[in-house]
């Protein structure tokens, strides 16, 4: 409690104790028991709850978040040109009184919600878009009293103040949206829009003695048909990405395939070409083995007799073979004291 409410409280006490003597007073001389100091005491209770309430209507108390306009009988124009700052101030007893402004921030809401607004039921902004949409902003104003033009506010606004500032963000959010089509008023443009706003209403405010701190676009509805286009086309583009998706995965699944196709031929060819230089060398080398026997032959005509017989049965000493089929081989003469296969046709 400030000391001017102190000071207001014990000049209600004072008076209420003057009557309470003044009752007393009266009530022993009705009953032919005066008090013999009763009527001193009358006078000097009532000379200091005069005094005390005197003393009290001239001290103010200003609070530090507050500012207090001065309403004076005794100047020309009706008030003090400057407010009341914090602390203990003094104006003539009964002649002035003080109305106090905050000067703290203060939030101002419109909303579709009934019960967040500062007016009971929708208060949303209704707006219509340059496209011809309806849409409905829901808003909030963060503001404060300029210190400095308290006193304007008061002759001009007085507690009305927040009627200014309602009719300021609707006919302001109004013009803004009109400047925009619905698509970009939720999307690319909203934050160009936002700061549009902001700036008029603050430029507003200030020609009237207050301070914009923030202004907050809480929430942008539309109307039930809209929405229900904007829905389908949200389904409808979600829709085409699984089948852009789709046609991905199917084409990427193709080129997989086309892939490991070509591994595989890559192998094949690669396989064959092995086979191919395999053979080829093969044959190189059974050539010139063919040469090299060729070459031996060639020296020793004999040798491949040789070959045959020993490739015959160590007791092999006649074989007989079908009548007219010629000899495989001509079979050398043989001299000498060895031994010596028959042949028997």
């Amino acid at each position: 409690m400030n000391i001017a409410n102190l000071l207001k409280g014990l000049a209600g006490l004072l008076w209420v104790g003057w009557v309470a003597i003044l009752a007393f007073v009266l009530y022993r001389a009705a009953r032919k028991a005066p008090l013999k100091t009763g009527k001193s005491l009358i006078i000097i209770v009532l000379v200091i709850a005069i005094v005390m309430t005197t003393v009290s209507s001239g001290l103010v108390f200003t609070n530090p978040e507050e500012r207090g306009v001065v309403i004076s009988a005794v100047s020309p124009q009706g008030y003090r040109s400057e407010a009341l700052q914090p602390g203990l101030s003094w104006i003539i007893p009964f002649a002035e009184n003080v109305v106090f402004y905050p000067i703290s921030q203060q939030t101002y809401t419109m909303s579709i919600a009934p019960s967040e607004g500062a007016i009971a039921g929708d208060d949303s902004i209704a707006a219509r878009t340059l496209d011809g949409q309806e849409i409905y902003v829901d808003a909030s104003v963060i503001f404060s009293i300029d210190p400095t033009k308290v006193v304007f506010v008061h002759i001009n606004w007085q507690n009305n103040y927040v009627d200014l500032i309602r009719a300021q963000v609707r006919g302001i959010i109004r013009d803004a949206v009109s400047q925009y089509k619905v698509d970009e008023v939720v999307s690319t443009k909203r934050f160009e829009m936002v700061k549009t706003v902001e700036d008029n209403l603050r430029t507003k405010l200030e020609e009237n003695g207050l301070i914009l701190n923030d202004f907050v676009m809480r929430n942008i509805a539309f109307t039930a048909e809209y929405s229900a286009s904007i829905e389908q086309k949200q389904i409808a583009e979600q829709q085409a990405q699984q089948a852009k998706l789709v046609v991905e995965q199917k084409k990427q699944e193709a080129d997989q395939a086309r892939e490991v196709a070509k591994g595989v031929a890559d192998a094949a060819v690669t396989r064959a070409e092995g086979e191919a230089q395999a053979r080829i060398i093969q044959a190189e080398a059974e050539a010139k083995a063919l040469q090299l026997i060729a070459d031996v032959l060639k020296d020793n005509p004999n040798l491949l007799n040789y070959q045959y017989i020993t490739k015959l049965g160590p007791d092999i000493s006649v074989m007989m073979v079908p009548s007219g089929s010629p000899f495989i081989l001509p079979f050398p003469q043989t001299n000498g004291t060895g031994s010596t296969t028959t042949v028997v046709p």
